[in-house]
């Protein structure tokens, strides 16, 4: 009886001693395993969470716009072929442009702009003068000076590239100012005439052809 009480006793001793080493070693892993945990979330690269920043697009270094299509492939009034005219001559080759060459006649410019030197024509298409009632348009074509007023509206006085387009202001042959804005191969003039066709090189002008006519400011 007291042997068995001998070793109940050994045993307890024993496992009193045992249990606090058994979880601290334990607590000696966790602590290791944290511990590692840590140095390897501290160590690993932080997710890049950003995109890169949308960039405007590249200005056009040749012709472009949905109107271009339009334009022949080839003879005079080919982009080619209107490269080796001046801008009145080379507009003349241009079927999207025969209310504009009608209009230049009536004022009497085709000179002024055959003759000028490193000049931009904003030219508005067929399309863009049939929005101007029939009336309206008859007055204008029918009155010289207020003609020449608007036709001299669409002309400034330096080759301009779609660079110079994205965002400008500019004076035009008629004495008021004109502004551009737009990117790649979208620009507007005056906030209201888009460019459908640009960039369209003539022996002595660039020429910009838009949808709408550019009226002047008063």
């Amino acid at each position: 009886m007291n042997a068995f009480r001998f070793r109940r006793a050994a045993i307890a001793v024993t496992a009193a001693v045992t249990l606090p080493l058994t979880l601290a070693a334990c607590g000696g892993d966790d602590s290791s395993s944290d511990s590692a945990a840590d140095k390897t979330s501290s160590s690993a690269p932080a997710e890049e969470q950003s995109s890169p920043a949308m960039e405007d697009p590249a200005p056009a270094s040749g012709p472009f716009g949905p109107a271009c299509a339009g334009v022949p492939k080839d003879g005079a009034g080919s982009f080619d072929g209107m490269a080796q005219d001046p801008v009145a001559t080379a507009a003349s080759n241009n079927p999207a442009l025969s209310t504009l060459v009608t209009a230049v006649k009536k004022a009497g410019l085709v000179d002024t702009l055959n003759n000028a030197q490193n000049i931009t024509v904003f030219a508005p298409t067929n399309d863009a003068f049939a929005k101007i009632p029939k009336a309206d348009l008859d007055k204008v074509l029918a009155d010289k000076e207020m003609l020449t007023n608007i036709l001299t509206y669409h002309v400034v006085g330096e080759k301009l590239t779609p660079q110079a387009l994205e965002s400008g202001t500019f004076e035009t042959l008629q004495k008021s100012t004109l502004a551009t804005k737009g990117s790649g191969e979208d620009y507007t003039v005056n906030d209201n005439s888009k460019v459908v066709c640009g960039n369209v090189p003539t022996a002595n002008a660039t020429v910009y052809i838009v949808d709408t006519v550019l009226m002047p400011k008063a």
